[in-house]
């Protein structure tokens, strides 16, 4: 049993922090990794992280599916939107698909990318598998292109609704692919002691964590302190069931780290301190299993 690794978050970031807040997530280079999307901070996000990125060689997950504010007309000038998707805000369309990964290289300062999940896949227009399909063939052809490594599936609440399974992710891949071995990778999905389904799943080797490991996926676990509420929510009681010499937040994080088949927690830390005390959690043992089902059980008492 290890302890996940720790990856910058870009989605509650505050604009000005970011170059620096990037700049702090390279200081670990054998487990940085910075997780963004075209949509973030009003579409601001990839090219504020740009110039921390042209110094920090660290790799990058980004996204497709949201059109970011800002790039409805292009999409419509170069022909892969229709005014109608557009209003939509979101499409998986591999036109748009293979713009959108051409835009995130632009825009990031990249040749290649690293990880492209598929953003929200529940938000999209009619047949969800179909649609899956399509997004997944205009990636492994990105992939075939040599402009990218591997993608994923960030998904907010499409494992907890059953809208997706990884079973089903996994041979929708192989039909894009022409073939077992294709490129989908990895999953994204909220992971911590509020969003706790997945994760008291996985405690019985069970759920799209536990599926995911045992095909060699990576398991990036996004707002693993429930936006920062947790620690308003949980108590010291609870932190101490976890860790008594870390903070609440701390605790909360170090659960989400220690959960069977996690390899990566996405934190959104604007500020030096926020930063430095999740790595100095991160930095420590992982949380036994009996003690994660412990405190998900008191949870769930209350």
């Amino acid at each position: 049993m290890s302890v996940a690794s720790l990856g910058l978050g870009t989605y509650r970031l505050r604009p000005p922090a970011v170059h620096e807040a990037a700049c702090r997530a390279a200081e670990d280079p054998g487990t940085a990794w910075v997780d963004t999307a075209p949509n973030y901070l009003g579409g601001r996000a990839q090219t504020l992280l740009a110039p921390a990125l042209a110094r920090h060689p660290v790799p990058v997950s980004t996204k497709v599916g949201f059109v970011a504010q800002g790039a409805g007309t292009a999409a419509i000038v170069a022909g892969v939107l229709s005014a109608a998707e557009v209003d939509a805000g979101h499409s998986l369309n591999p036109p748009f698909v293979r713009w959108q990964c051409a835009q995130n290289r632009a825009e990031l300062g990249r040749p290649r990318l690293n990880l492209v999940f598929v953003h929200n896949p529940e938000r999209a227009a009619g047949d969800r598998n179909e649609a899956l399909l399509r997004a997944f063939t205009a990636l492994e052809q990105e992939v075939e292109a040599g402009t990218l490594d591997a993608y994923g599936v960030a998904t907010w609440d499409g494992f907890d609704t059953g809208i997706f399974s990884v079973p089903n992710l996994d041979r929708l891949a192989s039909l894009a692919a022409g073939t077992e071995d294709h490129h989908l990778r990895a999953v994204q999905l909220p992971v911590s002691l509020v969003t706790a389904t997945a994760f008291t799943q996985a405690l019985d080797r069970r759920g799209p964590i536990a599926q995911a490991a045992e095909r060699g996926w990576d398991v990036y676990a996004s707002a693993p302190l429930f936006g920062g509420e947790l620690a308003e929510l949980a108590t010291r009681e609870l932190a101490d069931l976890i860790r008594p010499d870390l903070s609440v937040s701390q605790a909360c994080l170090l659960a989400v780290a220690s959960c069977p088949g996690v390899t990566r927690v996405l934190l959104s830390a604007s500020t030096p301190s926020h930063w430095a005390e999740g790595r100095a959690a991160l930095r420590e043992p992982p949380v036994p299993v009996p003690t994660l089902r412990k405190v998900l059980d008191v949870l769930a008492s209350d």
